[in-house]
């Protein structure tokens, strides 16, 4: 009968996740603003009412920083507009030496977190993993293209996919030192809004542009088993984070969406235009769950928000989103609706 079950999940595209949360295809998915780790902590439950109290109302503001150039954007960005952006954004890297993506600031990163998070700024994390082809840290410049970019062969995909080969034991004990720095903000008691292997409909990453259940969402989901249910991370908010469906390289949210049992909040990156249907697809995928603005690179107009109210928060991505600011992102800032560090959250209900 067991193995009757797991081919039929394995023909609809089902997945098991083993341990205490016992999140599968066969339980039904938790309703919106409530985790869908069970055993989340208070104050992650709070960070996803807080958001779904956000969403449709108001837009907190965001930026992102390199690891080793720990709060340098959120400062430019400050100073150039007036107000400290609500959202703190970092990387856990995979370059080495004084790079700003090293892995050698990984410990600093986390104590700023630390540092943003009693000022008042709510904290998103990201990785640009290196292929479990590789050891970390890789060569700046030559490693991006060479590991995080590459690509892993069909054959490899199904290795690192299958537990207990040497590919999959890899990736994990890559997995595990990332955890082991999420660890240290959880017993801070510190909630993160956690966006791993983010532009995953797009073809430019090793994880990316495998769609359905042994593509890309089988790898979020493991992903997902080994920090809640092996890790007992609980102050995750689990943010799946797609590109902008564009019709070349980024394809449609939905092949790669692992289901709502795994993400508390859906969330796009947009580097070009702010198209109509980016917003209204991921809301209609979201079915009631909050979405974000995960990476930007300049500002959408006042205009557009007004017709996408549902964006609960954006990030500037770094140094391109503070590369040339202006008055469209003093306008972003400055609007009733944007809300920024200091400013009052709405009450969570």
């Amino acid at each position: 009968m067991k193995r009757f079950l797991l081919s039929l999940l394995s023909l609809f595209g089902g997945w098991i996740v083993p341990g205490y949360g016992q999140a599968s295809l066969l339980s039904p998915p938790p309703t919106p603003c409530e985790p869908v780790n069970p055993n989340a902590t208070p104050e992650a439950r709070a960070l996803l009412k807080t958001m779904c109290a956000v969403s449709g109302r108001y837009l907190l503001s965001g930026q992102h920083n390199y690891p080793n150039h720990l709060s340098q954007h959120s400062d430019r960005t400050a100073e150039f507009v007036g107000k400290y952006p609500m959202v703190w954004g970092s990387d856990f890297g995979f370059t080495g030496g004084a790079d700003k993506d090293s892995i050698e600031g990984r410990e600093a990163m986390i104590e700023e977190a630390k540092k943003q998070y009693a000022a008042g700024s709510i904290i998103t994390l990201m990785w640009h993993a290196v292929r479990p082809l590789e050891d970390e840290p890789v060569q700046p410049g030559a490693g991006w293209k060479g590991s995080v970019q590459a690509k892993l062969s069909d054959d490899q995909w199904a290795a690192l996919t299958v537990p207990g080969t040497e590919l999959n034991r890899k990736w994990l004990s890559q997995l595990d030192v990332v955890a082991g720095h999420l660890k240290k903000l959880q017993e801070a008691r510190i909630p993160v809004l956690w966006r791993p292997y983010h532009e995953n409909n797009g073809t430019w990453f090793w994880w990316g542009g495998r769609k359905g259940a042994g593509g890309f969402q089988a790898l979020y989901r493991m992903t997902f088993d080994r920090m809640v249910n092996f890790h007992r991370l609980d102050n995750l908010v689990w943010v799946w984070n797609a590109n902008a469906p564009n019709g070349k390289n980024a394809g449609p949210y939905y092949d790669y969406y692992p289901g709502a049992q795994y993400a508390d909040i859906l969330a796009t990156d947009i580097y070009g235009e702010f198209l109509q249907s980016h917003h209204d697809d991921l809301v209609e995928l979201a079915a009631g769950k909050p979405v974000a603005l995960g990476e930007i690179g300049k500002p959408p107009s006042l205009e557009v928000l007004k017709n996408q109210p549902r964006w609960a928060w954006f990030m500037g991505w770094s140094n391109i989103f503070d590369r040339d600011m202006g008055e469209a992102h003093k306008a972003l800032f400055n609007d009733p609706r944007t809300l920024s560090r200091g400013d009052k959250l709405p009450e969570a209900q």
